[in-house]
């Protein structure tokens, strides 16, 4: 079996890669909005501190 083999998967190469690829960019999508969501709560959750201690 060669590479171009591997990769063309005997015809059906285009979908199997292209749903690797798009599993891959739902991944990282959901790692991103995870981390920035995690940011945003953090954020608020200092200011909210800040404000209590004012008082």
């Amino acid at each position: 079996m060669s590479i171009q083999e591997f990769f063309h998967m005997g015809g059906y190469g285009f979908y199997v890669w292209s749903s690797y690829g798009l599993t891959a960019i739902v991944l990282i999508f959901n790692v991103i909005q995870s981390l920035s969501l995690q940011r945003k709560t953090l954020r608020e959750l200092k200011n909210r501190l800040r404000r209590l201690r004012e008082k």
